[in-house]
């Protein structure tokens, strides 16, 4: 941990019972001796964010907090977001929450004729381990910081998965973190042209729409400075820079890679009142891994916080191609 970091977890500790625990020897940590049902003080909330920098992704088990505590908890890391860009908050009153309910997600069909569906699939390749990706990365300001909480855990699966995208890139020879440097990638969704269409937003903004940012291939944290790839795998479709070929090629090498390098990955067991916090500025995630194996009903609701652009190593930021930007609340 760098030194400034140190210091501002030590003059905690003094301070309060919080505990940081890492997890793996590269990627998250657990968090205890803390309640977020109550209000938190200066000295806790910045060694929570140097850890959160840290360790890029924390835990916190045992906190049966409610919704408005939840977003009270999200607010101390930035401006808190509504839920999505493209679907509505739980209610009118809740606006930033995000709920997913596993099995409402498991019954959706696409609404293609035969005929369509035929086009879609020669039209659209897919790509492959699709369920990593890091959250809205088809606008050019996606949330920095995301917090999801269990609010009904299956029985027997449900698990998340997140990738440390900084430990990925320092893997890498210098020769191709070099060339990445210089790359600039096109992130995309489009759900009503995928046969999903979506119910009118609260806000009334459209969103069935295309959506299509570009970002850096490779960002640069604006608190630690540090590298990472920008990777979001479900949305990421190609490189900027590259023909059709190239682009497939060098995507495909970096997908796998991410996908295999299991001692560059935390998992982690939803339990009831869990909460997990991440940062998306640094790391991709899948959720849940098994969502057609799990036993049981799975719940989570979803805050995010902050909006800001990647920006690359050569000074490149991102920008809205097709769609409309994301934004905050606050």
């Amino acid at each position: 941990m760098p030194l400034d970091l140190l210091e501002k977890a030590h003059d905690t500790a003094a301070t309060s019972p919080l505990t940081i625990t890492p997890v793996t020897a590269v990627l998250g940590a657990e968090v205890s001796g803390i309640d977020l049902r109550e209000e938190l003080d200066a000295p806790t909330l910045a060694a929570l964010r140097a850890a959160l920098v840290e360790h890029k992704v924390l835990f916190f088990r045992d906190q049966p907090i409610t919704d408005e505590q939840q977003v009270r908890f999200s607010k101390y890391f930035g401006p808190v977001t509504p839920a999505h860009p493209l679907t509505n908050g739980r209610d009118q009153e809740h606006i930033e929450i995000m709920e997913n309910v596993q099995s409402v997600l498991n019954a959706r069909r696409p609404t293609f004729t035969p005929e369509q569906q035929a086009v879609h699939r020669a039209s659209h390749r897919q790509w492959g381990r699709r369920g990593w990706h890091t959250d809205i990365t088809f606008v050019e300001n996606p949330a920095d910081i995301t917090f999801l909480r269990a609010h009904q855990v299956a029985q027997v699966g449900g698990d998340t998965a997140w990738v440390d995208l900084e430990a990925l890139y320092d893997s890498l020879s210098p020769a191709l973190r070099g060339f990445l440097d210089t790359l600039h990638a096109g992130h995309y969704r489009n759900d009503a042209g995928s046969g999903y269409a979506l119910p009118k937003r609260f806000d009334g903004r459209d969103n069935n729409v295309p959506f299509l940012a570009l970002h850096p291939l490779v960002r640069v944290h604006p608190e630690s400075g540090r590298k990472s790839l920008f990777l979001s795998p479900i949305f990421l479709r190609y490189i900027d820079e590259l023909n059709e070929e190239e682009s497939e090629a060098l995507l495909g090498y970096l997908k796998n890679e991410l996908a295999a390098r299991i001692d560059l990955q935390v998992r982690f067991r939803w339990t009831p009142n869990s909460l997990a916090v991440w940062d998306n500025r640094s790391t991709t995630h899948w959720g849940p891994v098994d969502p057609k194996q799990l036993v049981g009903e799975r719940i989570v609701r979803r805050t995010t916080v902050g909006n800001s652009h990647a920006v690359g190593p050569d000074g490149f930021q991102s920008r809205q191609i097709a769609g409309a930007s994301f934004y905050t609340l606050d």
